[in-house]
């Protein structure tokens, strides 16, 4: 199995520098969209994350998504926000436009004051803007057990609720795998993610499940999406091992996996999230939209 070094982490390293231009043309990317866009069925509301279409410009992304009749691009910030309104769609899963950290998280009290003050700026921006989930992580565990982690996010995540409640904003913290992606990320486990949301007691505190990353920490993925879909407000989907398509090569079924989502009467997005296999940008965004077309059932 290739590894690919493409990772979010770096991605965000590299916010500043997504605005790739293309060396030739955009007839590449018409022959990806086809004279005939998908119909899609209205069960599963779909979206990317841009930084796995890094590839190319965030403005050609939304010209593509929007043609083929997609809504929403998933994981940016309100500097992207005007290229998404200039081509009416929405950013299903936002960052603050402050410090964004996947180890330094709510899970360690030191970080609370710059949290607190970062989300405290953007819930009104999101509901001016009409975007309702904003992203949030638990942070590393840097030798803290996960009780005292738990706690610790209770804490903090408290502090910013009833403002999330006030402007219709719904907080949400991604689960991600600790054992290939992210070595020592607390929020791990989809059962600590549930007790999380108990705690916390709010109808606007979810969980972005990634379907990805709970495969390789613990599997049963139906089966939890069936029993916790209450607290689960975002999906991510990428293929394992290795994160990359959607194809026969891979161990997960997404039609299956979407049948689940759609039965539990989901109404929020489904965002693609993996490195596309291609060599070549026709390609990719090619294998995108099938992600897509798997996942629409």
């Amino acid at each position: 199995m290739k590894h690919y070094k493409n990772s979010r982490r770096d991605a965000l390293k590299k916010m500043s520098l997504t605005g790739l231009a293309l060396a030739s043309g955009t007839g590449w990317i018409a022959r990806a969209t086809n004279t005939n866009p998908p119909k899609w069925k209205g069960n599963i509301r779909h979206s990317v994350c841009q930084w796995c279409v890094n590839f190319i410009s965030l403005e050609e992304l939304a010209a593509w998504i929007s043609s083929i009749g997609v809504g929403a691009i998933d994981l940016l910030a309100p500097k992207d926000w005007n290229t998404l309104k200039k081509y009416g769609l929405e950013c299903s899963m936002c960052y603050t436009d402050g410090k964004i950290s996947l180890t330094e998280g709510w899970n360690h009290r030191e970080n609370h004051s710059w949290l607190i003050e970062d989300f405290t700026k953007a819930i009104p921006m999101f509901k001016a803007a009409g975007f309702t989930n904003l992203i949030c992580f638990s942070g590393n565990r840097k030798g803290m057990d996960d009780e005292t982690g738990m706690k610790n996010c209770v804490e903090g995540l408290r502090k910013i609720m009833s403002l999330a409640e006030k402007h219709g904003v719904i907080i949400q913290m991604e689960l991600l795998n600790s054992k290939v992606d992210h070595k020592d990320y607390m929020a791990d486990k989809s059962d600590w993610g549930v007790e999380l949301c108990k705690r916390i007691g709010s109808p606007n505190f979810k969980l972005l499940y990634d379907i990805y990353h709970m495969q390789i920490d613990e599997g049963d993925v139906i089966r939890t999406i069936r029993n916790h879909h209450d607290c689960i407000g975002h999906y991510h989907t990428a293929g394992v091992p290795g994160r990359q398509d959607l194809d026969e090569d891979q161990e997960l079924y997404y039609p299956a996996i979407m049948r689940a989502i759609a039965e539990t009467g989901f109404k929020g997005h489904v965002a693609q999230e993996f490195i596309p296999k291609a060599s070549d940008k026709e390609g990719k965004l090619m294998a995108v939209k099938r992600g897509m077309e798997i996942c629409d059932v």
